[in-house]
């Protein structure tokens, strides 16, 4: 009995050592809290949404063109808008003074006289027949106002494009692009049948 007291007590000691050991390795799986936690985030601040842009872009375009160009800092869209409504502006213009040409010229015969700048040479000697007859100032006429109609239509629609293009410009600049939400094509060969696989992957990520 006596050998077995001390037995028995060297076992229980051991025993209750084991267990703190074991409660030890478990605080350390657990992980202790640190006394100061550091939460490193990134937030990224999004500019508000104006959606009155788009209106004031088509404005400015409208009152001057490329205003809306400059508005949107699309600066390098200012000089084309200016090019393409002065190309128009200068072929409307010329059409117009060669059709006015032939016009006066064409009612100065019908009134009876030969002195149109036709019925003269280079030099501004009379001539006995003139160098444009009467049918050709009509089909002059003709051809020149149907130029100097398309110039105006092409020059018109130069302007409003400048107004759409100044406006839709300021749509997508305050288009939300979230690089959580995507939609893209997809194409996969079918491995059975060897045939492919055309659709569209929507991914989101929480």
């Amino acid at each position: 009995m006596l050998n077995k007291l001390p037995i028995t007590g060297i076992f229980l000691f051991l025993s209750c050592f084991s267990l703190l050991a074991q409660d030890k390795d478990k605080n350390k799986e657990l992980g202790e809290l640190p006394k100061e936690v550091v939460i490193d985030s990134i937030i990224k601040i999004k500019e508000p949404i104006n959606p009155l842009s788009p209106a004031k872009a088509a404005f400015y375009s409208a009152v001057l063109p490329g205003l809306g160009q400059a508005y949107n800092k699309k600066y390098w869209k200012i000089p084309i808008v200016y090019v393409a409504l002065g190309a128009g502006t200068y072929f409307y213009i010329t059409n117009n003074n060669e059709y006015k040409r032939y016009r006066d010229a064409y009612k100065s015969r019908l009134a009876g006289f030969t002195n149109d700048e036709f019925y003269l040479d280079s030099e501004g000697n009379q001539l006995e027949t003139p160098r444009v007859t009467d049918d050709g100032l009509r089909r002059a006429q003709k051809l020149f106002r149907r130029n100097k109609e398309v110039s105006l239509l092409v020059t018109v629609g130069l302007y409003a494009l400048n107004i759409i293009d100044a406006n839709v410009d300021a749509h997508l600049m305050q288009y939300n692009v979230d690089e959580n939400l995507t939609l893209a094509p997809h194409y996969k060969i079918n491995e059975i049948d060897a045939t492919g696989n055309l659709g569209l992957t929507l991914n989101f990520k929480f």
